[in-house]
């Protein structure tokens, strides 16, 4: 694989973690806000080892004994599952005909919801639970991702890194204003990784099954942005010929 497969794969693992870390601090801090801090931070660390854990438990097994070609068939078509995935969600979001997902309902309904029977204790198991809970569940899907890629192309260690680089930066960031990333342009995030992860996942399926793309790994470029066109034409379709009937201004609260 050359430099451009690389690249794709940095900015799609590093894309991924960060919008799931963002989801997972908006809930860590509404934890430490209502149950304590430390409790939510333990309990955000403890989810972190778990999920390091499962990336070398699951990762590296996959890389050394399962065949190069069924191992990009399988992954190809575990990376389309997710890419298409977040494409419908983020074109029913960009033409009205879901709510927008927004971090500050988020952090508005968990501090509400954690607020009663607050302990104010140093430790609490709600807080821990809670923390831990949105970590590892946000976490989980970039670990799908990291795995997937990072195997695909024998380059665990770069998606790891990339993954961790955008956890880093979301704590960093997060400890600093010590509120939830609502200015993350999360919705756009994640168009453009739902993208990425569906042309991999083609491109992949279809070099496990024998095709040569034209022009190799610069195929991939290609699938980018024929994929984009899609999106960009079936949100277009979708507001012109079948306008939303809620109101675009609503957000959703549930991910």
């Amino acid at each position: 694989m050359n430099t451009t497969s690389t690249t794709v794969l940095i900015l799609a693992v590093f894309g991924a973690s960060l919008v799931e870390m963002v989801e997972a601090l908006t809930i860590v801090v509404a934890a430490g806000v209502t149950r304590g801090w430390r409790s939510a931070l333990e309990g955000a660390l403890a989810a972190v080892v778990v999920l390091t854990v499962l990336v070398a438990a699951v990762g590296v097994p996959l890389i050394h004994y399962i065949p190069i070609d069924a191992l990009r068939v399988v992954v190809g078509t575990l990376l389309l599952v997710l890419g298409l995935s977040w494409l419908r969600k983020s074109i029913l979001r960009s033409s009205g005909h879901k709510p927008q997902h927004d971090e500050n309902a988020i952090f508005a309904a968990t501090t509400a919801e954690l607020t009663q029977g607050a302990s104010g204790s140093r430790r609490d198991g709600v807080g821990f639970a809670v923390a831990f809970k949105g970590v590892f569940l946000e976490g989980t899907e970039v670990v799908l991702i990291v795995v997937s890629l990072g195997a695909s192309q024998h380059r665990l260690g770069i998606a790891a890194a990339a993954a961790g680089g955008a956890v880093l930066i979301v704590g960093v960031v997060g400890a600093l204003v010590a509120t939830q990333l609502s200015r993350v342009p999360e919705n756009t995030i994640k168009t453009v990784v739902g993208v990425m992860l569906t042309s991999f996942g083609l491109f992949w399926v279809g070099e496990g099954a024998g095709v040569h793309w034209p022009g190799s790994d610069l195929a991939i470029l290609a699938l980018v942005g024929l994929f984009l066109l899609v999106t960009r034409g079936m949100v277009w379709t979708l507001r012109t010929w079948r306008p939303p009937v809620t109101p675009r201004a609503l957000v959703e609260v549930d991910g």
